[in-house]
């Protein structure tokens, strides 16, 4: 009984998960008048397009998916660039207040963006960062920085020093022995850290409705509409939200182990 009970609880956690989902894609992909029935069917009748076509012709449509992809891209590259060389300096170079640094760095996110959001959008109106992807990126890589510092150190903490060592004695510096011996072995993880990034970009709302007037995400710009939008284009946006999500962690299934900072010898 006790080797049942860990199946039983995943097997609820799965359904738990996967239900929203499923009924959203099942109105996503159902006629439009479909949609309005009641009691919902469990499963398809009719499969059609009609609602995401609806939902594709809406003026602003592709234009905010295309904003979303740049800002989400943005963040995923800067996480990558400032938080894989900031988490090897915290897992290979020992200095004072290490683990105080740490502690404040997993503290930022105490900060709730609704706070930040109004002294952002003052600042960002004076520099001119206002309204653009750019700016809408660099929020959210402050929102995604902690994670991809934090795991990019139990990354490289997982690799032997050694193996750096033997490089540095085949005559390799410093910077070669990372890029040929280090990075080869970390890359795992930080592909999970970058998908982790670019969901949590693509996915965002708050700061993105807040920063932005015309060059509005996709989460921006279905928010705006939601009040005056009809039930076919809530569902069709919100499988649309998801289906960038589902895809990413279906590429990097067999990496998610490296998000809790465990690494391959």
């Amino acid at each position: 009984m006790s080797r049942v009970w860990p199946w039983l609880l995943a097997l609820v956690f799965t359904f738990w998960v996967l239900l929203p989902i499923y009924l959203i894609a099942l109105s996503a992909f159902a006629p439009r008048e479909a949609v309005y029935a009641w009691p919902k069917a469990l499963w398809p009748r009719e499969v059609s397009l009609d609602t995401l076509r609806f939902f594709f012709g809406v003026e602003g449509v592709w234009r905010a998916t295309a904003t979303s992809l740049v800002v989400a891209g943005l963040t995923m590259l800067f996480s990558l660039l400032l938080g894989a060389p900031a988490g090897y300096a915290l897992a290979r170079y020992p200095f004072f207040g290490r683990d105080l640094f740490r502690v404040f760095l997993i503290l930022t996110r105490a900060f709730p963006i609704v706070v930040l959001a109004l002294p952002l959008a003052v600042l960002f109106l004076r520099v001119g960062l206002y309204d653009t992807p750019l700016g809408v990126a660099l929020v959210h890589t402050a929102l995604t920085l902690p994670f991809s510092v934090m795991v990019s150190a139990s990354l490289f903490l997982s690799i032997p020093k050694e193996l750096e060592e033997a490089a540095w004695t085949l005559g390799c510096t410093r910077s070669q022995a990372f890029l040929k011996v280090v990075l080869p072995l970390a890359l795992p993880g930080l592909a999970a850290t970058a998908i982790f990034a670019f969901i949590t970009s693509w996915n965002e709302v708050f700061a993105a409705s807040v920063l932005t007037l015309q060059n509005k995400t996709l989460t921006a710009f279905l928010l705006s509409l939601l009040d005056e939008s009809p039930l076919p284009f809530k569902f069709a946006g919100g499988f649309f939200l998801v289906v960038p999500a589902l895809v990413f962690i279906f590429a990097v299934r067999r990496y998610l182990f490296t998000l809790w900072g465990i690494a391959s010898r």
